[in-house]
């Protein structure tokens, strides 16, 4: 799966912020264009890391591959 990452440095602190347009809140930063997709890849990771939330008695969890 590819996914794209928006890169884009702040003009006023110098910063870089990626920022997943299809993963609400998927979203990270660094002082450097490199530290700031390392630590997309890492918000990236725990984006898609299973919930530990409890399912009702009735639900039924399927898994999708994409």
């Amino acid at each position: 799966m590819k996914l794209r990452v928006v890169v884009e440095q702040d003009p006023q602190t110098g910063r870089f912020s990626a920022v997943f347009p299809e993963l609400p809140g998927c979203a990270s930063a660094g002082d450097t264009e490199a530290e700031a997709l390392i630590n997309a890849r890492e918000a990236l990771d725990l984006w898609f890391e299973p919930d530990k939330t409890p399912l009702p008695k009735n639900a039924k969890l399927v898994e999708l591959t994409v």
